[in-house]
């Protein structure tokens, strides 16, 4: 386990900060999307209408938005199903399974897909595992699911050495500032 694995390729305040303008110059043809806190936050599943018009406007410029969940399959189907996106549960991040399932069966390069979430120790490291790039978002709200609790203390140490060892990251408003 190397510093670089929990290093993101962007930091972007929130997914919704992810144009379909930004997205396309960075060669991106799939959103890969962790769900709770950084799609939707893990208490309010039905979503806000700033989520339905990111996802129209993705769904508009031909970018897909495919989640990726270590939740279960009825939890995350119940979830995205009033958003209309494709998704891969029990997707076991840290390990890049659920990202690689998704360039395997969507026909996607690497190069087209980034994978976005609100966690080093999975999202992060994942997106590394898979070879693609990755968006490290600020949590959507500041309370977890009971079982995120120890990865938010481990990462916690982790974020300190990752952001001294890599002074240049810091939250940007778009990936055009990245």
């Amino acid at each position: 386990m190397r510093l670089e694995h929990f290093t993101p390729t962007y930091m972007v305040e929130r997914i919704y900060d992810l144009t379909v303008e930004d997205l396309k110059a960075h060669g991106i043809r799939a959103v890969l999307a962790d769900l709770d806190n950084t799609l939707l936050a893990w208490n309010n599943p039905e979503g806000t209408p700033e989520l339905q018009k990111w996802l129209s406007d993705l769904r508009n410029g031909n970018i897909e938005v495919i989640v990726v969940s270590n939740n279960t399959t009825k939890r995350v189907a119940k979830a995205v199903k009033p958003l209309g996106v494709e998704f891969v549960s029990w997707s076991l991040k840290p390990l890049p399974r659920g990202i690689l399932h998704v360039l395997r069966t969507q026909h996607l390069k690497r190069s087209e897909v980034i994978m976005v979430g609100d966690q080093m120790l999975t999202d992060v490291w994942a997106a590394h595992g898979a070879g693609v790039r990755s968006v490290l978002v600020q949590r959507l709200i500041a309370s977890d699911m009971w079982q995120t609790w120890l990865n938010r203390s481990i990462e916690k140490q982790i974020k300190k050495i990752v952001f001294k060892a890599h002074p240049q990251l810091k939250w940007e408003k778009s990936l055009r500032d990245n």
